[in-house]
């Protein structure tokens, strides 16, 4: 770990009360970077949204609404990146494959992938020790 690096690592329940904590908390991280020299309101919005949106495709899909299994979230920042890394044990998808969504209907398949493609600098989703982890990484660099 940097000098400089911010780890922060959090397990809950699979359970969607935690939604908005999970949230709050990449929320507040984002809006303490004094290193991030844009909009950090902007920042935090967006940070708590795909915190969100990853945690809830973890829970419902992933692991099938299991209240037995738990949710692995782990946030880095760094001088240049602010990285998430949500882990599920469930069988997995490929990320490529998903179409956006259907914004003429009210299904939302889809959508909480759209939504982080377009708020994270990159995504990936990939098998790891027996499960899957969601990659999300924001360049703080360059804004």
């Amino acid at each position: 770990m940097e000098k400089n690096e911010i780890e922060v690592d959090i397990k809950v329940p699979n359970q969607t009360r935690y939604l908005s904590l999970i949230g709050r908390i990449g929320e507040d991280i984002a809006k303490e970077l004094d290193r991030f020299h844009g909009d950090r309101d902007t920042l935090a919005y967006h940070i708590n949204l795909v915190l969100t949106e990853a945690m809830v495709n973890a829970i419902k899909h992933a692991n099938a609404n299991d209240p037995d299994k738990m949710v692995h979230v782990y946030i880095t920042i760094s001088d240049q990146d602010l990285l998430i890394r949500v882990y599920d044990d469930g069988q997995g998808f490929d990320i490529n494959s998903i179409p956006p969504p259907d914004f003429d209907t009210l299904e939302d398949r889809g959508r909480g992938i759209y939504i982080i493609k377009q708020l994270m600098d990159t995504v990936s989703y990939e098998k790891i020790n027996g499960g899957n982890v969601l990659e999300m990484t924001k360049n703080l660099s360059c804004m």
